[in-house]
């Protein structure tokens, strides 16, 4: 299983609606793609007050790498990923992307 962790924070002018509409469309393109298992986003709580630059995130859960593959090369998925960057402090820079191989559970 592949784990896609993606960390960054938007800009404090980003509206709200923009904001839910790039998570919630990211939600729902892998609602529908094969081999994308969970999408799961929120605000960063940074317990350990070690990633204070990163104020949110979000993690795809994919079947193995052919399926992230499918998700990277996902018109829609280019479309969301530019749109993020736009609402994101610092552009694409801000952004901090960590794909794990992990065991099935």
């Amino acid at each position: 299983m592949i784990l896609h962790c993606v960390f960054f924070s938007f800009r404090p002018d980003a509206p709200n609606p923009a904001r839910h509409a790039v998570l919630n469309g990211l939600s729902d393109l892998c609602d529908s793609l094969e081999g994308a298992l969970a999408f799961e986003s929120g605000p960063n709580l940074d317990f350990e007050l070690k990633s204070q630059a990163y104020r949110n995130g979000f993690v795809i859960r994919f079947v193995d790498r052919s399926a992230l593959q499918a998700y990277a090369e996902h018109p829609t998925h280019k479309q969301l990923g530019a749109r993020l960057c736009d609402l994101c402090a610092n552009g694409a820079d801000g952004i901090v992307v960590f794909d794990l191989e992990v065991p099935d559970t």
